[in-house]
């Protein structure tokens, strides 16, 4: 082994392009014939061709350090010779462009004195000079011809990665390496990048006013400044990785150099945001990146993003990005490699199978688009897609509304035929209309909440006609109507018919006198008697019960002080909602001292509230018989991340249901009046019952505590493992659990469709869960009927096998088999947690591409993101090797970000033309809006029709 001592070279030499286009050198050079055949490729390599060469003519003085022991050349030095820049060139020159050029370009030209003096040290010029004697040349022979073999296979990698290397290719990277994108520069900005450009900068200045202190940014606030809030951390990393191109360890910049800063990372180049996240890691500015380096990058990565975990594994992946682009074991990567990954990291992707696509011998149509060649055909194909998806709620609101009007119009004309209506005039009739229309609407608001009774009718014809998923809805629109017709009836009372009757003349109280007992009634005795009495309580509790039941108060979005925040929230609601038992009480003796009506007949309000009343109540009745039946008993309780409670409780006897479906559950311990629904994950062929339940709320979080804190147990704590190492509670002298249920629920229809399309928001993920467990249980089942006819008829084994593999076939006279894409999108990379067990069952038994499995975790920044690159990389890497996903260890692949919607409806329109798809939805309402657009827009624009569902509690 040999060590040369540190070489200085001073080059006193400037390159220039004569006019033949020769390159020139006008000075000596120490260190061996090759060098200055190194020093004029340098040039030529870092020069601009095509102006004149911004290196023209610039003298340049590089302190080198060569280790032949272990083939390392260092850059120690690397400035400008200022003084015999101006004896060669009588023109001025600024030394501070010369060495913001030379800082710009240090990594680059690092790289490339490496690499030239690599072949430098090879040489046997360079050899001889070095060796002494006989034997050291030998060794030094034999140990060139190794590293010569090691160098020349990197440098054959590096040459294919050239030729590989394309527009298109960088194109795409560069979309996933970008350091401003919608995060920093806003979500609303919808202009390209040319005009949004100055935008943006004017915003960063606004920003560097607010927040620099004598004309000075901080360090610190860098991230703030540009649009990276979020990432502190990140954006001081790339702070500090343009600070040293300046040569410099800044603490604090001007604005000038703020913008600069700004024109390199909003460079649109791919080379230049390259170089960015190369010099990211590179804090020794050697133009390579060591194991450890890659490691501090990666958990700078992750803690941009919220992964604790990966933080933890760090290390792990460092070494399997060392072990893809450093498989010589030189300990380093340079730039051409880290490129090489970037523009390859598709080809990563695509290497495993993943569960995010469809499963291989499928075919997928290119396109699948009506083109309406005519405004007509068009507004037609419009207006069939409006009436396709509305016709069932629209004839039932057409036939309540109908029925309103005609009680409305026939009471309207009843009693302007009688004579209190020459006292009264239409006020009279218009309340008594507007009372007709009550009546029926007191009626009508018990049957959307008769949930037996709805269950029962899904699974009759009636379903086809009637929108069963709706009657929330329906419920709320009635609850309005009731609103307006209590406004009407009153008001009319209250301002019009009071006053006439007080003042009337005693010729006309005469017409009406028999009503009142002879006696011409004051305002007094009109409020004071059983109609006014029952009639202003019904619309003080009424008014409470609408006011507490609407989405702010309900929610807990309005903010009271104490104690009036009890008035807010869930139970508030609840216990609220229950005044109206009194208010129908107090209908029915409203409706029975009638003013103006004197037999039985006339006074209809029982009529008409009696049957839903008496249905109502046996629903009621039928829950507090069967909730002592359903007594369940607790199997196992598990808390998970994200604050989530796993019940495994036993199947009550005779207890059947669908997946889709939710149960109602009571603990008497916390409350005897609560009942809260939770949507059923076991599937129906389980022997347990399970429930995934989020602590939100009051009920919620006192079942948390009474379920993990036993009589001499401290609160179980719990941390991050596999599923199936979870917290497990001791279940014995537990609080009991009452169920009611299983009710209806739009998802339960889901065999309705060849084709599913389920999206579930965190919890709301929930309904499907249980499907995606029937679908691989009947996938099992199928699979192991299949096994057993060929095990006993050996000659239609090949008849058996297509059976097996073809989704849309039938085996046995069943339905087909239902292609399911289910989409989860979540916050926190621990909600993984809640399902693992189910996505690594689909994942092994799911043979066929029935199911296909993404997850989106929107923690994580997008994937076109600078802080997400690196994760994206390593989840490649990893996928490609190990076939399991870095973020939610099972082969089912997380994406980053939120989904984009139209790009999945697009996706599924064209693996599966002329098919009708079930979009079943459950989550915030913000999401339903959009998916129910997406479903319209790609109904009318395909030939694949989208019927959305959203879960309604």
């Amino acid at each position: 082994m040999m060590k040369l001592s540190p070489l200085s070279i001073s080059t006193g030499s400037s390159f220039s392009h004569d006019d033949d286009g020769v390159e020139s050198s006008s000075s000596p050079f120490t260190g061996g014939a090759m060098l200055p055949v190194f020093l004029n490729d340098l040039s030529r390599n870092n020069g601009d061709s095509g102006s004149g060469s911004s290196w023209e003519r610039e003298l340049v003085e590089v302190t080198l350090e060569l280790d032949v022991a272990d083939d390392s050349i260092v850059v120690c030095g690397l400035s400008e010779a200022a003084a015999e820049a101006a004896s060669v060139d009588s023109r001025p020159i600024s030394v501070d462009l010369v060495t913001a050029r030379l800082s710009r370009n240090l990594s680059t030209a690092s790289s490339r004195i490496r690499q030239k003096l690599g072949k430098l040290l090879r040489s046997e010029s360079w050899k001889t000079t070095t060796s002494s004697t006989a034997g050291e040349r030998d060794r030094d022979l034999e140990r060139s011809a190794v590293v010569e073999g090691i160098m020349t296979a990197r440098d054959k990698r590096k040459e294919n990665a050239k030729l590989q290397r394309s527009t298109s290719s960088a194109q795409r990277a560069l979309k996933g390496l970008q350091f401003i994108n919608k995060t920093t520069r806003g979500n609303n900005c919808d202009c390209d990048w040319d005009c949004d450009c100055d935008q943006m900068w004017k915003k960063v200045e606004k920003r560097f006013e607010s927040l620099s202190k004598q004309g000075l940014l901080a360090r610190d606030d860098f991230g703030e400044c540009v649009g990276m809030v979020d990432s502190k951390e990140f954006a001081v990393s790339v702070f500090d990785a343009l600070a040293r191109r300046r040569r410099q360890k800044l603490e604090k910049i001007t604005k000038d150099e703020l913008h600069d800063f700004w024109l390199q990372i909003s460079d649109q180049s791919f080379d230049a945001r390259l170089q960015i996240f190369f010099d990211m890691a590179d804090s020794n500015e050697d133009g390579r990146i060591t194991r450890e380096e890659i490691k501090e990058l990666l958990m700078l990565s992750a803690s941009a993003n919220k992964l604790a975990k990966l933080k933890e594994q760090a290390e792990e992946y460092a070494s399997l990005i060392m072990e893809e682009l450093d498989p010589e074991n030189f300990g380093y990567i340079e730039l051409w490699q880290l490129e090489t990954l970037l523009l390859q990291r598709d080809t990563y992707m695509n290497y495993s199978r993943p569960l995010s696509t469809t499963s291989a011998g499928v075919s997928t149509p290119r396109r699948n688009l009506i083109r309406p060649r005519h405004v007509v055909r068009k507004c037609r194909k419009k207006l069939q897609c409006l009436i396709l998806d509305n016709w069932q709620r629209s004839w039932v609101l057409l036939l309540w509304i109908m029925l309103m009007a005609i009680l409305f119009v026939w009471k309207f004309l009843e009693y302007r035929e009688k004579a209190a209506f020459k006292v009264m005039g239409y006020c009279l009739t218009t309340a008594k209309g507007a009372a007709e229309t009550l009546k029926l609407n007191m009626a009508l608001v018990l049957l959307p909440v008769c949930r037996n009774t709805l269950t029962w009718l899904r699974s009759t014809r009636a379903r086809a006609c009637v929108p069963f998923d709706d009657n929330i809805n329906f419920h709320k629109i009635i609850a309005c109507a009731i609103a307006m017709g209590i406004l009407v009836h009153a008001g009319t009372h209250l301002a019009c018919d009071f006053p006439r009757i007080i003042n009337s003349s005693p010729e006309d109280f005469a017409l009406i006198a028999s009503a009142f007992n002879g006696t011409k009634p004051t305002f007094r005795d009109l409020m004071t008697g059983a109609e006014g009495i029952t009639g202003i309580s019904m619309v003080i509790l009424t008014t409470i019960a609408f006011t507490l039941a609407s989405t702010h108060f309900r929610r807990n979005r309005v903010r009271l002080p104490a104690p009036l925040d009890r008035l807010t929230g869930f139970n508030a609601f609840w216990y609220t909602h229950h005044l109206l038992v009194v208010v129908y009480i107090m209908l029915i003796v409203h409706g029975t001292f009638l003013f103006f009506a004197d037999k039985w007949y006339q006074k209809t309000t029982w009529m008409y509230i009696s049957v839903p009343m008496v249905l109502y109540v046996a629903e009621r009745s039928l829950r507090a018989c069967r909730s002592k039946h359903y007594s369940v008993k607790i199997l196992k309780v598990s808390m998970l991340p994200g604050e989530v409670l796993s019940l495994i409780m036993s199947k009550p006897p005779g207890f059947k249901y669908k997946s889709g479906q939710y149960i109602f559950l009571q603990c008497p311990t916390i409350s005897r009046f609560e009942w809260h629904p939770f949507s059923i994950t076991s599937a129906p062929g389980d022997d347990q019952l399970s429930v995934h339940i989020r602590t939100l709320g009051d009920w919620t979080e006192e079942l948390r505590r009474v379920l993990t804190v036993g009589k001499d147990l401290s609160t179980c704590v719990i941390g991050r493992s596999k599923f199936s190492a979870h917290c497990n509670i001791d279940i014995s002298h537990r609080p009991k659990l009452l169920v009611d249920g299983p009710y209806g629920a739009p998802a339960q229809d889901y065999r309705s469709y060849d084709v599913l399309l389920l999206v579930g928001l965190g919890i709301g993920a929930t309904p499907f869960i249980s499907i995606l467990k029937d679908l691989l249980n009947n996938s099992r089942d199928e699979q192991t009927d299949n096994e057993f006819s060929r095990s006993d008829f050996s000659w239609n084994s090949y008849t058996s096998s297509y059976t097996t593999i073809t989704p849309t076939s039938t085996h046995g006279g069943k339905k087909k088999a239902v292609k399911a894409h289910f989409y989860w999108v979540t916050r926190e990379p621990g909600s993984v947690e809640w399902f693992r067990g189910v996505m690594e069952e689909i994942s092994d038994m799911d043979c066929r591409g029935q199911i296909e499995l993404h997850n989106y975790l929107t923690s994580v920044y997008d994937e076109g993101d600078a802080r997400s690159t690196l994760i994206k990389m390593v989840q490649a890497l990893n996928h490609a090797k190990n076939g399991v996903d870095i973020l939610s260890g099972t082969r089912v692949r997380t994406h980053f970000a939120r989904p984009n919607w139209k790009e999945v409806f697009s996706s599924i329109a064209r693996k599966h033309p002329n098919s009708t798809v079930g979009v079943f939805y459950c989550g915030i309402p913000t999401v339903a809006k959009e998916l129910k657009k997406q479903a319209q827009d790609m109904s009318q624009k395909t030939t694949t029709r989208f019927e959305f569902h959203k879960e309604h509690f």
